[in-house]
């Protein structure tokens, strides 16, 4: 961080929330040969600890902004374990989880949800819906609005970016993200506790 600039998650949690971040997938039962994928993994922050521990071919990643993924795997992996470990990459800005031609057992998308418009969280809720196996499971957090003031009404992704260095977060109703998975078959629970940001987890699934 110091010779790139910040990287879209704070020096001082950066240890605790990627370790903590494994913690929680393991609490939902993510094992070995899971299929993972990590929604704005950026810099690599969790799959420093989650790639370890997965089989090769098992983790993926989308991060539009590039520069951060090449920073990460510079600076936390030796080559020897990338080509080990074999993770696979994508840069679209679109929540398609599609290009991987893969199905997931677990998504996650921590400090994204946070940024992201809902017109971007609706997206990301239908890919789930294409890829995801048939008991897959997908968390993320958010902020959450407690006035209507409050709830993002925006079309555009706040905060650091591929395209933006303005920092920025946002919230919104949990009434709206509940509307939003029973139009789409899907049981959202938010889970007790806070992650290191102080983000209120939700655990979404099948219904």
């Amino acid at each position: 961080m110091a010779r790139h600039g910040f990287l879209g998650v704070p020096i001082k949690t950066f240890e605790e929330g990627g370790r903590r971040h494994l913690i929680a997938m393991l609490n939902q039962g993510l094992n070995p040969e899971s299929k993972f994928l990590d929604i704005g993994c950026g810099c690599l922050r969790l799959a420093y600890w989650i790639m370890r521990f997965l089989d090769p071919d098992c983790y993926f990643g989308i991060e539009p902004a590039k520069q951060r993924v090449e920073y990460g795997l510079q600076c936390l992996f030796t080559p020897e374990e990338v080509r080990s470990k074999r993770p696979r990459f994508d840069y679209n800005p679109d929540f398609d989880f599609s290009v991987f031609d893969t199905r997931f057992d677990y998504f996650l998308a921590t400090s994204i949800w946070t940024h992201a418009s809902k017109r971007q969280i609706a997206a990301s809720l239908d890919s789930y819906c294409h890829t995801a196996t048939p008991m897959g499971i997908f968390m993320t957090s958010y902020f959450p609005a407690e006035t209507p003031e409050e709830d993002y009404q925006g079309d555009v992704w706040v905060g650091t970016s591929h395209e933006s260095s303005t920092p920025g977060v946002i919230k919104h109703s949990l009434a709206w993200i509940q509307a939003q998975c029973q139009q789409r078959g899907l049981l959202v629970q938010e889970l007790p506790g806070r992650d290191c940001d102080w983000q209120l987890w939700l655990r979404i699934s099948r219904a």
